[in-house]
């Protein structure tokens, strides 16, 4: 009976190292755990929406600063294009109307 149950014990040992990856010891400390570390951690002060406080940007949640960002970027460079545009697309239209 203890030669069996020697036997289950040395088969369990080996199958258990088998089946655990062989990571050398400075490798080990490379991998990285996080633990409990969640979104729930905050770091700083809180964000606040920024239309809660428009002139203050270093207070804004970071999707709203890239969303406004974005889009004054687009209302600068749509602006630009139709001012610098405006006068050709007239001149255009009243050739062709004196053409017909």
């Amino acid at each position: 009976m203890a030669t069996l149950a020697a036997a289950a014990a040395r088969q369990a040992a080996s199958l258990a190292r088998q089946s655990t990856p062989r990571i050398p010891p400075q490798a080990a400390s490379l991998i990285h755990r996080r633990g409990l570390a969640g979104a729930a951690d905050h770091h700083g002060p809180p964000r606040i929406n920024f239309w809660q406080d428009p002139l203050s940007p270093s207070k804004w949640k970071e999707e709203h600063f890239v969303i406004v960002s974005l889009s004054g970027w687009g209302l600068l460079f749509f602006g630009s294009y139709k001012f610098f545009t405006k006068g050709k697309d007239k001149k255009e239209e009243t050739l062709v109307e004196a053409a017909h």
